[in-house]
């Protein structure tokens, strides 16, 4: 299976440099930081995704200064592969400042859909140029000036779409996932979207970079760093670091510290709190969130835990009570009993959960 001759525009690399290539190539999003292109990136990694396709995404941001240079990789990868490639067959350049040096770096036979204004088919002779003429289309899309700096993102998403082989359900579905609880923005950038898809169809021919549907992504989900370690993707580490916690938490009793910590207590306890945390994020990922509820669920979640503390606490407390008023030597003596079997059973959980 061949590409349209009209897809090699302004390209003269060799014929190698154009055969067809499915489910495995890499995106770079040229943008400008604090232009809205995170949704819009995010919308195209996900229709990948939902297409069955394994994909990935990673932000290089130098600053988080807005107006700065910002780039978006998305390696969509048949093999599953995540790490990001050290170069890009595909370029979609919205940025001037960069955009001659984004060109550059990129190897014979790719392809490069740019924003219009910038006139980049000039630069070089071996890549595969598509000129977008984004504001054009966004003029007739909102009035607003702010929105139409946003929906400019959404165009290109539906260019690449089109030249991707990519289906307008997919793209649309990933539109409603991301702007999932705001009605009319997800309809705006439907629409933007659709302005992209339909100036491409009529006026581009189709990129040899093409997405055809797989059935990988089947019971997966598709989440951002930040998310999955909130989630439990530390579930396993987490678990290990609880004993270590554990460990110096009762260490300090066995030192003879029990009785005037009051520097390092509220330390101890803050980050021992927070592993803890982590360790039952990884509970709710296996048990599952309820759609649409996700912050009942949580604040539930929690609620029950500090309950379950509190009757904990009220159940020692008498026994505390009574071993305070004992003498110093006392006292001391009751607290390293207590902290010694604690701190074997945190430092046997670390081992056992860190070498299994």
């Amino acid at each position: 299976m061949g590409i349209p001759e009209a897809a090699v525009q302004q390209s003269t690399g060799s014929g190698q440099d154009h055969e067809l290539v499915v489910n495995n190539f890499s995106i770079q999003v040229a943008t400008v930081n604090g232009s809205g292109s995170q949704s819009a990136n995010s919308v195209l990694m996900r229709s990948i995704f939902e297409m069955g396709v394994p994909v990935s995404g990673k932000n290089l941001f130098p600053s988080n200064i807005a107006g700065l240079p910002t780039w978006f990789t998305i390696r969509a990868s048949k093999h599953g592969y995540v790490a990001r490639k050290s170069d890009s067959d595909v370029l979609i350049a919205m940025n001037r400042d960069s955009a001659a040096e984004d060109v550059a770096a990129l190897k014979p036979g790719s392809v490069v859909l740019y924003d219009e204004p910038l006139q980049l088919a000039t630069l070089r002779d071996d890549l595969t140029f598509y000129a977008a003429p984004i504001d054009k289309l966004a003029a007739p899309l909102v009035s607003e000036a702010k929105l139409k700096k946003l929906l400019r993102n959404m165009i290109y998403v539906g260019m690449a779409a089109y030249l991707f082989g990519l289906e307008m359900a997919a793209v649309e579905d990933a539109i409603g996932k991301q702007f999932q609880s705001k009605k009319k923005a997800a309809e705006l950038n439907v629409a933007a979207a659709r302005a992209g898809y339909e100036y491409a169809s009529a006026n581009f021919a189709p990129s040899r970079f093409r997405v055809e549907r797989m059935e990988q992504s089947a019971g997966k989900i598709l989440i951002d760093g930040n998310s999955a370690a909130a989630l439990g993707a530390l579930a396993l580490p987490v678990s290990a670091l609880l004993g270590i916690g554990l460990f110096a938490l009762c260490s300090l009793g066995l030192q003879g510290r029990g009785e005037q910590p009051a520097r390092m207590r509220w330390l101890v306890a803050f980050v021992f709190g927070l592993i803890h945390g982590f360790g039952f994020a990884g509970v709710l990922a296996e048990v599952g969130l309820p759609p649409g509820r996700t912050a009942a669920a949580l604040l539930g979640f929690n609620l029950g835990v500090e309950l379950g503390q509190l009757v904990i606490v009220a159940l020692c407390w008498p026994l505390l009570w009574l071993a305070m008023r004992r003498a110093p030597a006392q006292r001391r003596l009751l607290i390293q009993l207590g902290s010694s079997p604690i701190l074997a059973a945190g430092l046997y959980w670390f081992l056992g959960r860190s070498l299994a």
